[in-house]
């Protein structure tokens, strides 16, 4: 079996200066997670900071976020505990870095939603509940920051509580858990803290063991085709598979050509392997009845078909200048580079998605719907059954400019 499948991975999110970093140096400290190196170089940068034992700078390694206290990157990080490994991914809280937030959120199967006690929810606190909604994440724990601020204060927990719960309504969300935590102080993170006895709930760890993984190995193959080798007189497809496994003598097809093959030999040197699962990187040798020119791009499918065809129904997130509706672009899911072109349908801020926007263009921080028309076939399922071919970036002249996911 694969060493992917044992990997749980969630994406912290939140409003800047929320405590997100913070958590988390935290969460890997409290749990034994954090080797002694690292720790007594946070110590040292926290010293250097004027700072008293500053866990943020567990994850927020450059000079930059570190004088300015802000994540400016999507930091990941494997933690484990005796159930089972986690891959956490720190995404940042500010609008100019919705790009990263996005990129951190497609790949997670849960998320961690951090607001300040004192602040409240903020613009960037709606904007998040509502990507993570659109990229298909349900499993949401809330965490209840710096309650320390607020003296623990249990009526100024309960409106907030009330708040946060209206807000997932709008969204037609439930949240897994709304958690009263002291990040800096490590207070209800890895074990229950008699500090707020008014709270009965579970602490944030005991909620992250219990949030159930997808069966990602029961999805269909997908191995969309990144190279073409010739080694020792044999010639192998190179790829990493996106979803289900694939085994020796497996029978295939390949898109968007529609021809049969079968599968005669795994590659993962320096030696052969029976069957290979998500997320392995691996070389097929395959056994074809007729002459094939298999290119990057092509997808290696199993038994259930995925779509394939020029026109589909999607949501963009924009990060970088701006487009111009029916502009020339190309896209890119997996291996697959398509020219084509966007028609937006409705623009919108997702901190106001009900507000919206001219569709004549889209501009940076902004969401649209619309339809991407592309030039040749290209090969797709929707975000929500394999996410992995499901979404995708969008170049203009070179430079990607938006993300964006099939609907």
């Amino acid at each position: 079996m694969s060493q992917y499948q044992h990997v749980f991975p969630v994406v912290i999110t939140g409003h800047v200066d929320h405590g997100k970093s913070t958590f988390i140096g935290r969460l890997l400290y409290d749990t034994g997670n954090l080797q002694s190196e690292r720790y007594h170089e946070m110590m040292r940068s926290s010293e250097n900071a004027g700072r008293i034992n500053e866990f943020a700078f567990v994850l927020d390694v450059f000079e930059e976020e570190r004088e300015r206290g802000i994540t400016i990157d999507t930091s990941q990080i494997f933690f484990k505990t005796k159930k089972r490994s986690y891959l956490i991914i720190d995404a940042p809280g500010h609008r100019e870095f919705i790009r990263n937030m996005v990129t951190g959120a497609s790949y997670a199967e849960a998320a961690i939603l951090i607001i300040d006690a004192a602040e409240g929810i903020m613009e960037q606190t709606r904007r998040h509940i509502w990507l993570l909604n659109t990229v298909g994440i349900r499993d949401i724990c809330v965490v209840l920051n710096k309650m320390d601020i607020i003296e623990y204060n249990e009526k100024k927990y309960q409106n907030l509580l009330a708040e946060v719960s209206s807000l997932f309504n709008e969204f037609k969300l439930i949240p897994a858990a709304i958690i009263p935590i002291s990040a800096s102080l490590g207070i209800n993170i890895a074990s229950r803290s008699n500090i707020m006895s008014w709270y009965k709930g579970p602490c944030f760890l005991e909620v992250l063991e219990n949030l159930e993984k997808k069966p990602i190995e029961e999805r269909p193959f997908r191995m969309p085709v990144q190279d073409i080798y010739n080694f020792n007189g044999e010639n192998l497809i190179a790829g990493k598979i996106e979803s289900g496994f694939v085994s020796a003598g497996m029978k295939l097809q390949l898109l968007p050509q529609k021809k049969s093959v079968s599968v005669s030999a795994i590659r993962k040197f320096p030696v052969d392997i029976e069957s290979a699962f998500y997320g392995a990187a691996i070389a097929l040798k395959l056994h074809v009845t007729t002459d094939l020119n298999i290119v990057r791009g092509n997808v290696l499918i199993g038994d259930e078909e995925p779509l394939c065809g020029r026109q589909f129904p999607a949501t963009i997130f924009w990060f970088h200048d701006e487009y111009k509706n029916s502009g020339h672009a190309i896209i890119r899911c997996t291996t697959q580079a398509v020219n084509c072109s966007i028609m937006l349908n409705q623009v919108f801020d997702p901190a106001e998605p009900d507000a919206p926007l001219s569709s004549d263009k889209i501009c940076v921080g902004e969401v649209a719907y619309c339809i991407i028309t592309t030039d040749s076939d290209i090969i797709i399922d929707h975000s929500s059954f394999i996410p992995e071919m499901g979404r995708f970036v969008i170049e203009c002249d070179g430079i990607p400019k938006g993300a964006g996911i099939f609907r």
